[in-house]
């Protein structure tokens, strides 16, 4: 077939045979296609499994409280396999890409050699080039020449002049005829040559052709059983979802929260009232025999950890929760009480606990009919609940669920509500949240959390590609929505934010957010809250999370002007040299106070970088974790800062010895974190009465942040 194409295709000037040796050339080309296409796809199922194991991640940390909870496990579970289904998919890409590379690298082998046992058949190309030329201008001579001679005999030229002519004519014919035999044994030559090399590269073609369709198979098949494993996966899903029914949701929590399995007295009585000394009933039951008798709940708690001094003892969250979780709640041994009391005494408890460690006042005095064993610190007087007038300054060290470092690169108007159990971080002054007045200053907290993409290119400053995200959320206590529903006309909430003007773009939710368009200053920026909408929101994320402390709501997100690599707060610059046995790395990095309007250390640094050649040994300084699965080494660095050694501005090198090299640079990624601090120094005011600010939390990581070579 291609000898018929070359006979189609080289025409006079015989360039048949340049046409089938670059489509030769050209099969390379298109195999290091097929490697990039291959790779480009592994890449993308890498960033989707990860994305998926996150996603996973967060569906194991949701709420476990409620009747939905139990779900979040099969949702867990599911996304877990998936990941892994594109994860198997990844190192079988990985694998096919080995044997593309392969195949490529023993393909230039053959076309090599196939170049130089071809070089006799380039040389029949060039002479029956060369003589062809010399042929037709040869023949062109020869007509002339004959022409001429023929001319001057109709002129009735002399003798001499005829016979002078004659004899060019005749030189020119003998140089024509001469010619002619010369072509002929040049054409019989090329031909045979030319035949032989079509039919390798023919040879060379269907091998090609066929080894790539192998692959393309391969690929295929990859993906093909990656779609049969997810769809599987996706059946499970649903067999577990349809397995799940609302009888066994409520028999677990049933199981989980119960408090006994006999049931109280039912003997008909009349309704009491149980009472606060100097509050308002909360309670009735329906208990009516020896009314004059004071009822008491047995509570047995294991303590936090002994008083200090005249303060409250501080617990960490999960030394509260330990206690928490070892509260057991006996029934009286003479009267039974009803379950449903029993159950809010639980909860009372729980919610108050929570606050007592969260503001340092003791908010357990309010559980008038508990008796309390002695070895608790805690008086068994019964006795109002009166939060003292001053507060020690110490601040809680207790973790920060408000301040969520979230790397989103792209801009959404829509605001997401969360909520957590966990106190926010901070001291605050006034009253728990749990009995929160509409005359108290309302406690709020505010996070600014930011992520910084960049991308830096070799050691050109001017290449570096930046982008600064940012999000702000407001925390409300769970006691200001009872302050909020039962006030017709709260206070309007307003603020300014502050520090504007290097924000290109800010997106408010506009479900909640007001603001003027037409203020003028543009380093400030006034907002006033939709009271009814803001109440809402809070009603029903109270409704879906009843036991949280408090209610996360994303304000809005925003966009950072840049100034190209100033911008970063860690500058990379990567040098790679690649040899077939050995690869070497060095990155640069230098710490830019300059980028952060308070500089501070940026903590939980780590590098990663994948490198190909099949890796089998590596040195490194300082020393870094090799992962032979994924072909990728980490280092984990300590906080760079000002005052890190060379202020903190460092290398980090690697050798790698390789058994099938060489190495293709690739880009490696970065990342690190800020506390304290944000990138933009945007900030926010309280205006107005009825609210005060209890907590400011700012925070900045990184999104993408990778340099290439």
């Amino acid at each position: 077939q291609l000898m018929e194409q070359w006979g189609e295709t080289h025409g006079e000037k015989n360039n048949g045979f340049d046409v089938l040796y670059h489509n030769m050339k050209h099969g390379q080309i298109s195999s290091k296609e097929l490697t990039d296409f291959i790779r480009e796809r592994a890449t993308i199922e890498e960033v989707y499994a990860r994305s998926m194991t996150k996603l996973a991640k967060s569906a194991g940390n949701f709420s476990q409280l409620g009747t939905f909870a139990p779900v979040w496990d099969v949702f867990k579970t599911s996304t877990e396999k998936l990941a892994s289904c594109h994860l198997e998919l990844v190192r079988k890409l990985q694998e096919l890409i080995k044997d593309v590379q392969k195949y490529v690298d023993d393909q230039a082998k053959v076309h090599k050699k196939t170049k130089e046992e071809v070089a006799s058949t380039n040389g029949a190309v060039q002479t029956i080039q060369t003589t062809g030329v010399a042929l037709q201008k040869s023949k062109e001579n020869y007509n002339a020449k004959t022409v001429d001679q023929e001319r001057l005999r109709k002129e009735g030229a002399t003798q001499r002049e005829v016979d002078k002519a004659g004899v060019k004519a005749k030189k020119a014919t003998e140089a024509y005829k001469g010619l002619v035999e010369k072509y002929a044994t040049a054409k019989s030559e090329f031909e045979q040559k030319m035949a032989e090399t079509a039919q390798k590269f023919q040879n060379i073609e269907e091998s090609h052709i066929v080894h790539m369709k192998d692959i393309i198979q391969s690929y295929a098949q990859s993906v093909d059983e990656t779609h049969v494993q997810i769809g599987e996966v996706h059946t499970e899903f649903l067999g577990n979802m349809e397995n799940t029914s609302v009888e066994s949701l409520i028999q677990k929590l049933a199981e989980s929260k119960g408090t006994g399995k006999e049931r109280p007295g039912a003997k008909p009585r009349k309704r009491k009232t149980y009472a606060f000394p100097g509050q308002n009933s909360f309670y009735s039951s329906s208990d009516s025999e020896d009314e004059d008798e004071p009822r008491k709940f047995r509570v047995e708690i294991k303590p936090v950890a002994p008083n200090n001094g005249t303060h409250q003892s501080r617990a960490t969250i999960d030394e509260l929760k330990a206690s928490i979780g070892n509260i057991s709640l006996s029934p009286p041994t003479t009267k039974p009480v009803a379950p449903q009391f029993l159950d809010y005494i639980y909860l009372e408890f729980f919610t108050l606990a929570i606050y007592s460690t969260l503001y340092g006042v003791n908010v357990l005095y309010p559980l008038l009919l508990v008796k309390f064993p002695g070895l608790c610190g805690l008086s068994n007087q019964v006795r109002p609940f009166s939060p003292p007038k001053t507060l020690s300054n110490a601040s809680l060290s207790l973790a920060a669920p408000l301040a969520r470092a979230e790397s989103s690169s792209s801009l959404s108007s829509t605001a997401s509500l969360s909520a957590s159990n966990t106190p926010t971080v901070g001291t605050s002054r006034g009253p728990s949240p749990v009995t929160l007045a509409s005359q108290d200053a309302l406690p709020i907290a505010v996070a600014f959390t930011e992520s910084v993409n960049a991308y830096f290119k070799g050691a050109d400053p001017t290449k570096c590609i930046v982008k600064i995200t940012g999000d702000m959320t407001l925390s409300f206590p769970m006691g200001i929505i009872k302050v909020f529903t039962s006030n017709p006309s709260p206070a309007v909430l307003t603020f300014k934010l502050k520090s504007t003007s290097k924000l290109e773009q800010i997106l408010p939710n506009q479900t909640l957010l007001f603001s003027d368009p037409s203020q003028s200053d543009t380093n400030t920026k006034d907002f006033w809250f939709n009271m009814q909408a803001l109440t809402s929101y809070l009603r029903k994320a109270s409704e879906q999370n009843p036991a949280a402390s408090y209610y996360n709501v994303d304000i809005l997100k925003y966009q950072v002007s840049s100034n190209g690599i100033q911008s970063t707060p860690l500058n990379l610059a990567v040098y790679w040299k690649c040899t077939p046995t050995t690869t070497d790395l060095r990155l640069d990095y230098r710490y830019n106070p300059e980028s952060m309007l308070y500089p501070g250390p940026l903590s939980n640094v780590q590098v990663l970088v994948p490198v190909d050649g099949e890796v089998i040994n590596m040195q490194s300084l300082p020393n870094a974790v090799w992962n032979s699965e994924l072909n990728k080494s980490l280092w984990k660095l300590s906080d760079i800062s000002e005052k890190s050694d060379n202020e903190g501005s460092g290398s980090l090198r690697a050798k790698f010895e390789l058994s099938d090299g060489p190495s293709t640079p690739t880009t490696l990624a970065v990342q690190f974190m800020s506390e304290g601090s944000t990138l933009s120094g945007v900030d926010m005011e309280l205006l107005g009465a009825g609210y005060r600010l209890s907590l400011n939390k700012k925070r900045f990581a990184t999104g993408r942040y990778m340099a290439d070579c």
